[in-house]
């Protein structure tokens, strides 16, 4: 006997993957929707459905869905192995797909261009890390390179460390960046401090410091645009 919920749930797949490829994008799909479609390719047979919607009530968004851990996926949301490794690698692949765009040679010489970069290195990390963002003269990028990474928001660093690395890369420039996972854009005392020092010994070694940048969700903090340590928008 034929089992038309199968046919149902075919046929379903057949629309939701075709509405995808028409538009070309996720715009007009629902947060489930996205799910659901992902969710396609870990469960052929499955009602996923049911299975994202039942995950975004219990984690309320795609985002604290993609940046749980795999263990933490499959004691709660009652996933398979595989499947919570699945999705808890998605904001890795975004990550890494936007900052493959910036190779090295690349020119980053305006705002636009530096929040695109350092978002595609820290936006939506769960975790605080440190990048040094090492140009030439020219302003071409010669690396992006993590520093330090904190437990959760807190990064603990070496000076040191950082000037090292920028006399190994030869840079002309730096840029400074790092994430607040909690949620304020504020930068600390210690953020201060660090920006000030480093920017002197810097300087001590004929090395310019343009800004330094915390990433914390759709609102960034430019010490150069505020002014701070930094001549008024000239960082770039």
């Amino acid at each position: 006997m034929k089992d038309g919920s199968k046919d149902l749930r075919r046929g379903h797949r057949e629309r939701v993957r075709k509405r995808f490829i028409k538009d070309g994008n996720l715009d007009s799909f629902q947060d489930y929707e996205v799910l659901e479609l992902l969710l396609f390719y870990a469960y052929p047979m499955k009602d996923t459905k049911s299975i994202a919607k039942k995950l975004l009530e219990q984690y309320h968004s795609l985002h604290n869905i993609f940046n749980s851990k795999p263990e933490e996926l499959m004691l709660n949301g009652g996933l398979t192995e595989n499947v919570a490794v699945y999705l808890s690698m998605m904001p890795y692949v975004a990550r890494k797909y936007l900052s493959s765009y910036y190779g090295k040679g690349t020119l980053i010489n305006t705002v636009t261009k530096l929040n695109k970069l350092l978002e595609s290195l820290l936006l939506g990390q769960n975790y605080e890390s440190m990048y040094l963002i090492t140009l030439d003269a020219g302003k071409k990028l010669i690396a992006a390179d993590r520093m330090y990474d904190g437990v959760s928001d807190e990064v603990t660093l070496s000076i040191e460390g950082i000037l090292e690395r920028a006399v190994l890369r030869k840079a002309k420039f730096v840029i400074l960046a790092h994430n607040h996972p909690s949620g304020s854009s504020s930068p600390s005392e210690a953020d201060d401090g660090v920006t000030k020092n480093l920017k002197a010994k810097l300087e001590a070694l004929g090395i310019r410091m343009l800004d330094h940048v915390i990433i914390c969700g759709k609102v960034n903090y430019s010490y150069a645009q505020h002014g701070r340590f930094f001549h008024l928008n000239g960082g770039m």
